[in-house]
């Protein structure tokens, strides 16, 4: 007599499973089949915990914008100046952008053909306009230059944040870039160029 072999994924190893696939093959380019064999289980378990790899994608992206919108509801985003508030923000993006880096990995890899994907797009726009926000308040509040563009300076200060995925690694942060410095570097050379010199 033999027995099968049992089922030991739950949604969480399975998400996890299906986010390494997803940023190997792109979201596009992964069948219900490659999610089966990465996991080493069978597709119809996989459907025992999903009902397909659509949900697992707004899993996946959920965590990543949780995680972000978490930050704008702590109190170091809603105290102080504008700038403090922002700086707060970058600061904390960076530390969750490394906490959850597949999720929001994939999260910047999103390009809209699907209900999951619009949906995970429309949610960032909400973020980056909630941070834009910040930036205008702390311009108005006179505390970053009035000649740099605060639209095109929230744009690149996003490019700077949302590049680490390419080559921000965890194991070879051991080489003296540990997520705190990272954060701090991030926000130093961000808004030591923005700020006014008070």
């Amino acid at each position: 007599m033999t027995t099968a072999k049992r089922d030991t994924y739950t949604p969480e190893t399975l998400l996890t499973v299906a986010v390494r696939v997803f940023n190997e093959r792109g979201y596009d380019g992964t069948s219900m089949e490659h999610l089966s064999k990465a996991a080493g289980i069978s597709k119809s378990s996989i459907y025992h915990h999903v009902a397909g790899k659509e949900e697992l994608l707004r899993r996946a992206v959920s965590r990543a914008l949780d995680g972000l919108f978490g930050i704008l509801d702590e109190p170091g985003a809603s105290r102080g100046r504008a700038i403090e508030q922002v700086e707060y923000v970058t600061r904390r993006t960076v530390e969750v952008l490394m906490a959850e880096l597949p999720y929001v990995t994939l999260l910047l890899r999103v390009r809209g053909n699907t209900k999951a994907e619009r949906w995970a797009l429309e949610r960032r726009r909400e973020f980056d306009q909630r941070v834009a926000d910040l930036m205008k308040a702390a311009a108005a509040d006179g505390d970053l230059r009035a000649d740099v563009d605060i639209r095109m300076a929230t744009r690149l200060l996003f490019g700077m944040i949302n590049s680490l995925v390419e080559w921000y690694r965890p194991q070879a942060a051991g080489g003296g870039t540990d997520g705190e410095q990272l954060a701090e570097t991030v926000v130093r050379l961000a808004f030591d160029g923005l700020r006014t010199s008070r």
